[in-house]
């Protein structure tokens, strides 16, 4: 794992997504094709952004996956995660995807976890855009996150600190009308991608950044997984940074 401290939220999204868009391009000069997961939430914003305006990437030759979503969640909400994608990301690039296997856990979110397995096992993964939570959760897997599971996608709940960061950054009006449930990525099937770009902006992830980053390997605090991937990058800006041991991030 390697540690990039930005300036700023805009530094880090453009750096995140400058490393991001030459993996990609690399896959595709050398496999004729790229396969790519996709985060969502607050701390996405620059990244996603910067990243729709690379050139010289044939989008066309890229499938896309990500991360999580709500159970019972309609996509016409305006906190569905497959609706930010659409509109802040594969609505603004220059060629259509060449797929988007979106979640859908509207109705049937076993059925679906089954489906987008099977899905994933053919489409390794060369570049997973992540973050981090506030209560140090990658994807929707909470602690104490489950490190063991060889399903790639599985159905989880959600906890109080998750939902309430939800609340927070402005996707609902109340903590009630927040879902206790998602479709997530399983940390494994994270950590079986070839690389991995995490981009985690603001003050408020500070606390969980130092415990991913400095702390140990635990589910206590599922972030802390990444110390273990040789090719993860973890961008941060001061903010994010202001609790961690400089030399100790350095060193890894």
């Amino acid at each position: 794992m390697k540690v990039s401290i930005c300036s700023t939220k805009a530094e880090l999204g453009k750096k995140a997504a400058q490393n991001g868009a030459n993996l990609i391009r690399d896959a595709i000069r050398s496999k004729g094709s790229a396969n790519i997961i996709l985060a969502t939430g607050a701390s996405q914003f620059e990244m996603l952004k910067a990243l729709a305006l690379e050139e010289k990437i044939l989008w066309n030759r890229v499938v896309v996956f990500h991360l999580d979503e709500y159970v019972g969640m309609p996509v016409t909400h305006p906190a569905s995660f497959r609706l930010y994608l659409w509109q802040r990301f594969l609505g603004k690039l220059p060629l259509p995807v060449r797929a988007f296997h979106q979640i859908d856990a509207e109705k049937n979110p076993g059925a679906e976890c089954e489906r987008l397995s099977r899905l994933i096992r053919q489409h390794p993964i060369d570049v997973a855009f992540i973050g981090i939570g506030e209560n140090s959760h990658i994807a929707f897997n909470d602690p104490p996150a489950d490190f063991k599971t060889p399903r790639p996608y599985i159905l989880v709940p959600l906890d109080e600190a998750c939902r309430r960061q939800q609340l927070g950054e402005g996707w609902f009006r109340s903590l009630r009308e927040v879902p206790k449930r998602a479709v997530s990525m399983s940390v494994r099937q994270i950590m079986k991608s070839k690389t991995i770009i995490c981009s985690v902006p603001d003050q408020r992830k500070a606390e969980a950044v130092q415990a991913c980053l400095e702390g140990p390997v635990t589910p206590q605090a599922p972030g802390s997984i990444l110390q273990r991937h040789r090719q993860a990058t973890v961008y941060l800006d001061h903010q994010s940074a202001s609790r961690l041991n400089r030399s100790s991030i350095t060193s890894r």
